[in-house]
């Protein structure tokens, strides 16, 4: 048999609605690396693509939002079972896209990390950050936090997988359902981590994930009515400024990390979670009878 046989290189789909399509426009490029060697096909995504996927991220919302807290930690400490298996392979996708051998293992094994945090936090953030109000009046008065909805959101270019992780966990973790531009020069660990989410019990819509050009695709994101917040994890302040300006149409919540070191402590809190999180206040009427008590 010849030993100068050619590899097969993958060609790597847009992950939307649990389903790995091929984008609708067509577009596709390639992955390489700074030596030029081609890595794999990417799919080009479209702002049509973008909005398939939050159609799919809107009816994902529901029923997401209303799981049991503890059995969405079950489902982001499955994500980071699945990725503990396959660390090998995310590890040489790293270091195939320039990362060095010892970064990429630590960025992995962070991911993980990272993914079991959250998991802990999705039946405890509402306690946390949840409060019994003084009124003056005969009410229990409670705040409690609930998930804003539809999620847009762009990974930094640098950190191809645990700025991903970073920013998708929190957001799940509090109930929302997101649409993700990952790093358009270093993609490969998206597609995969979308892999890896198909197979860890998420539901379909609950993660989009639409590889392409942020410049393209982040404003299809800003000025959709539909999308209630959006992340904005990149280092482009003219992408910002363009955000912010096409957010405003429908008052949508812009979040920005630019600051953030997310291979360090820096890079997870409950308070991530809360960034996307809505105040919800419910008055409960007292019923005093006699002095003996309260009535509900």
């Amino acid at each position: 048999m010849s030993t100068n046989r050619l590899s097969i290189l993958k060609t790597y789909k847009l992950y939307i609605g649990g389903q790995f399509p091929r984008t609708e426009s067509g577009r596709s490029y390639k992955a390489t690396n700074s030596k030029g060697d081609h890595l794999a096909n990417m799919c080009w995504g479209s702002k049509k693509d973008v909005r398939d996927a939050i159609v799919s991220a809107r009816a994902a919302w529901k029923g997401w939002s209303a799981r049991a807290a503890f059995n969405r930690g079950q489902i982001l400490y499955r994500i980071a079972e699945m990725l503990e298996g396959r660390s090998e392979q995310f590890v040489s996708e790293l270091v195939s896209m320039d990362v060095t051998a010892q970064d990429a293992k630590e960025e992995v094994q962070d991911s993980i990390d990272r993914l079991v945090y959250y998991a802990g936090w999705c039946d405890k953030y509402q306690q946390v950050f949840g409060t019994v109000n003084p009124v003056a009046s005969s009410h229990f008065n409670f705040s409690v936090p609930e998930s804003t909805g539809v999620v847009g959101i762009v990974s930094k270019e640098a950190s191809p997988l645990l700025s991903l992780v970073s920013l998708i966990a929190p957001a799940i973790a509090g109930g929302n359902t997101v649409v993700v531009i990952p790093s358009y020069s270093k993609p490969l660990a998206a597609i995969s981590f979308a892999e890896v989410i198909n197979d860890s019990d998420v539901p379909g819509g609950v993660i989009n994930i639409i590889t392409g050009k942020a410049t393209e695709l982040a404003p299809a994101l800003a000025e959709h009515m539909d999308v209630n917040a959006l992340v904005l994890g990149n280092e482009s302040d003219e992408l910002d400024k363009d955000a912010i300006l096409k957010g405003t149409h429908n008052l949508k919540r812009i979040v920005a990390y630019h600051e953030i070191n997310w291979k360090t402590e820096q890079g997870q809190s409950p308070y991530f979670i809360l960034d996307l999180q809505e105040t919800k206040t419910t008055w409960h009427p007292i019923e005093n009878i006699g002095g003996a008590g309260a009535k509900y």
